[in-house]
């Protein structure tokens, strides 16, 4: 089993920049496609970005296309996204996981095993 930690959110104005990164307990992690999901206050969690085991292939929610991009460092066990031009609806706990399922994707919660604990994002306007 491994573990997941999400850090890097914080409070940001509307137009401003994050990095969120995802730090997992072992090098095993490097065996599964990695996804980010946010949950607003009061809504349902949503897909905002996923990568393959290699880092060849990502996938973007529809709503951070063009802003966010998803990447992950091997070397470090480390997941990482970087968010431009944030605006307050960005506003939402972030999620890192983790998929043992072969690569679909990564757009649906069920995919994925192991969550970490969520990194809280607020964007001001």
């Amino acid at each position: 089993q491994i573990q997941l930690v999400e850090s890097g959110g914080g409070l940001v104005q509307a137009g401003g920049s994050l990095r969120l990164s995802c730090a997992a307990s072992e090098r095993t992690a490097n065996n599964y496609a990695m996804g980010w999901f946010r949950q607003g206050s009061g809504e349902e969690r949503e897909f905002v970005a996923a990568i393959t085991r290699s880092g060849g292939r990502t996938n973007y929610g529809d709503s951070v296309k063009g802003r966010f991009t998803i990447s992950r460092d091997s070397t470090r066990n480390t997941v990482y996204l970087q968010m431009n031009s944030l605006k307050p609806d960005d506003t939402a706990v972030y999620y890192c996981a983790a998929s043992s399922a072969p690569y679909s994707g990564g757009f649906f919660t069920d995919e994925y095993d192991y969550w970490g604990q969520g990194t809280q994002v607020t964007v001001s306007s």
